[in-house]
């Protein structure tokens, strides 16, 4: 009778969830509830996590409860630190969720809800999820080994010596990239800044006190980290109101680039329980925190969704960014439905945590679940926007035009309506000068987010609903960047280690010290080229963080798919190889478009010889030619990182393949990396569901 009411139940699920995702899908010409998002996503999310999730985690992956960890045979109180499961799984799911399932969405709007969606759910369920999952499992059988270390044990020397170069070099672009978002994000920006920079000795306290005052009193440093969070955020807009105390945390973009290099040195060489761990898992309650109230927001408002399903811009004519709905949908949309700095981190960090091999599914494949809810939510909050506000808002004011009244001309020319009086409203109301062009995504979402507030919580607090939300923003982005730095580190002793062996033990404090300070000082010289450049430099990589971050992606499914048919289960094979073909597929089409495309607004080395072309004709007024050797200079790296890194997916891609064919062809290979089984001494009552 028990089997027969869960078996009903999960065919109500199913059957809601098929009701609300073929609504969104098949829905043209009327506006759309909200609920139908959150439900399709809810009833997606729960029987993936119930059926496919623990028939991979129980068949394919075959975890072992009773084995030790790393974490636990390789305990050193400083990277290697057995730790609560739910800390963890804060620590993994903040150190995941960074700009990408915020941002991306947002952006991807341009082409209206529905594609960007759907990628969200499957992507998510049938792929960024597995790769999470799996490559949490294979570190953590393989003493938590780095992604390109697993590829350099697996594949051997060629296939494992391109994806350690293409891993960290991919991985230095990423964390420039999202350095400079949180700059942007807290330059002149008191309150974010404040409330930031109080995450950090909060951190170290709820570190100490789970350490060293009450070990093992999980709750009581949780309530006593929350009530901290709590009043910092109330004690930055206190700071940002105060005229002595706010001039303190008002900063330009270099001296925040500066202490954001610091900070990232810091992260990287203190021990994990001090300041890691605990900023993660803290970070985590804003996060989830926020996600809850905006959730519970949209229940109680039911707004409708007002940007149409499909836009006029899926033929690549966006305003925001040019390309057609293929492949730059799912290019733009990274971290919400599959990233490759996933990988990083289930290689990385978390797997030196990790207490017992039954809280993979959790932590991997539940974390990543929950990331893309954020991605949900973000879409939500930007297509909620007038259609005109939100074109408004993203569009350059080289596509649209400087002046606010050519802009609202041009956009409204489209076919969404917007004038200068809206805009004006808007912006006093979220406590802005103007809200014309402030391209990036992270504006029109904290708009729209601050809307949802506000309509739900009150009208009389729009600007601040805006500004915490840019702060919520920020805090997302920092525990990306200072986990990445960690894993640069520990990425950049595994190569090291392979020319001296010293070098590649990850607790020898001259080690730690060196790699910390070269990955530093190598996300950091793009970081500072991009705050210095008035023309924005290093934004210039930011299509390139789409492509990279999902070919890091690719790789980390190649070493899975090459370790599964080596462990003699090439039936199960498809779980990594289908979404591995369609990531090759995609990345590949885009890195095409990016480099041979004649359209300046889509190839890199196009942009460049049409910039160069106007500089020597004396086209280009005097501020403009003052920086156009730098942005063709970008321009020309863009194109030729694309083609290097291409070329390294499609070499590992092959490497993988005749790994794979010699096996199955029973010539010899590699042997498995595995660590041996050893018993657990950390072992907990527990029952399979």
């Amino acid at each position: 009778m028990n089997n027969l009411l869960k078996n009903s139940i999960w065919v109500l699920i199913a059957a809601l969830g098929a009701a609300a995702v073929g609504g969104i899908a098949l829905n043209r010409g009327e506006n759309i509830n909200t609920l139908w998002f959150i439900t399709a996503a809810l009833c997606v999310y729960a029987i993936a996590y119930r059926f496919y999730a623990a028939w991979i985690a129980a068949t394919v992956l075959a975890v072992d409860e009773t084995r030790a960890t790393p974490a636990e045979r390789l305990d050193n109180g400083r990277d290697f630190a057995p730790t609560n499961k739910w800390i963890v799984f804060g620590h993994h799911f903040a150190a995941i969720a960074g700009p990408g399932p915020l941002v991306g969405p947002t952006l991807a709007a341009q082409f209206g809800y529905l594609p960007g969606t759907l990628w969200i759910l499957f992507g998510a369920v049938l792929g960024g999820c597995v790769q999470d999952m799996v490559t949490l499992f294979l570190s953590t059988r393989r003493d938590a080994k780095s992604l390109g270390q697993m590829a350099r044990d697996e594949l051997g020397a060629l296939g494992g010596t391109a994806a350690l170069i293409g891993t960290f070099a991919i991985m230095i672009i990423l964390i420039a990239v999202l350095g400079l978002v949180v700059v942007n994000a807290m330059k002149h920006s008191p309150w974010a800044t404040a409330t930031v920079s109080a995450t950090i000795p909060i951190a170290m306290i709820v570190g100490l006190y789970m350490r060293s005052f009450r070990p093992g009193q999980v709750l009581e440093a949780s309530a006593l980290g929350v009530i901290l969070l709590l009043l910092a955020v109330m004690g930055g807009g206190w700071i940002d109101h105060n005229p002595t105390l706010r001039v303190w945390f008002d900063h330009e973009g270099l001296t925040l680039a500066w202490w954001v290099m610091a900070y990232g040195f810091a992260a990287a060489i203190l021990p994990v329980w001090l300041l890691l761990a605990p900023r993660d898992y803290l970070s985590t309650y804003v996060k989830l925190g926020t996600i809850t109230l905006l959730a519970v927001a949209i229940i109680m408002l039911q707004p409708t969704v007002k940007m149409p399903a499909l836009t006029q811009f899926i033929d690549g004519t966006g305003p925001i960014f040019g390309g057609k709905l293929f492949p730059f949908v799912f290019i733009t949309i990274a971290c919400g439905a599959i990233s490759g700095f996933h990988s990083l981190i289930a290689s990385g960090t978390t797997p030196k945590l990790l207490s017992n091999e039954r809280d993979i599914r959790m932590i991997g494949y539940g974390g990543m679940l929950l990331e893309s809810f954020v991605a949900i939510m973000a879409m939500m909050a930007a297509t909620v926007l007038d259609p005109g506000v939100f074109f408004a808002i993203n569009s350059p004011a080289g596509v649209v035009g400087k002046e606010a009244i050519d802009a609202v001309a041009k956009i409204s020319s489209w076919g969404f309506p917007v004038t200068v009086d809206q805009m004006q409203l808007l912006a006093s109301q979220m406590g802005e000068a103007t809200l014309f062009a402030r391209t990036g995504g992270a504006p029109s979402l904290a708009v729209g987010m601050a809307s949802i507030f506000g309509s739900a919580f009150g009208e009389s607090m729009l600007a601040l609903w805006y500004h915490f939300a840019i702060m919520f923003e920020a805090i997302f982005i920092l525990t990306t960047l200072d986990a990445g730095t960690r894993v640069g580190r520990f990425m950049l002793q595994d190569m090291l280690g392979n020319i001296w062996p010293k070098l590649g033990e990850t607790s020898w404090m001259p080690s730690v010290v060196l790699t910390s300070g070269l990955v530093v000082a190598g996300w950091g010289y793009f970081l500072y080229i991009g705050v210095i450049d008035p023309n924005g430099g290093v934004n210039i990589l930011w299509p390139l963080f789409g492509i990279a971050n999902q070919m890091l992606a690719a790789i980390a499914l190649c070493v899975a798919t090459g370790i599964l048919v080596k462990s003699g289960k090439l039936k199960y094979a498809w779980v990594t190889g289908v979404p591995l073909a369609w990531l090759v597929a995609i990345t590949s089409t885009a890195a095409w478009e990016k480099i041979a495309s004649d359209n300046i607004r889509i190839g890199f080395f196009s942009a460049a010889k049409d910039l160069a072309g106007k500089l020597a004709a004396g086209m280009l007024p005097p501020d403009k030619a003052a920086i156009a050797p730098q942005l063709i200079f970008n321009q020309q790296l863009d194109g030729w990182l694309t083609l290097f890194f291409v070329a390294l997916l499609w070499l590992i891609v092959f490497d993988m393949l005749r790994v794979c064919s010699r096996y199955l062809a029973g010539k010899p290979v590699l042997p498995l990396a595995e660590a041996p089984h050893c018993p657990s001494q950390l072992i907990e009552d527990w029952v399979r569901d």
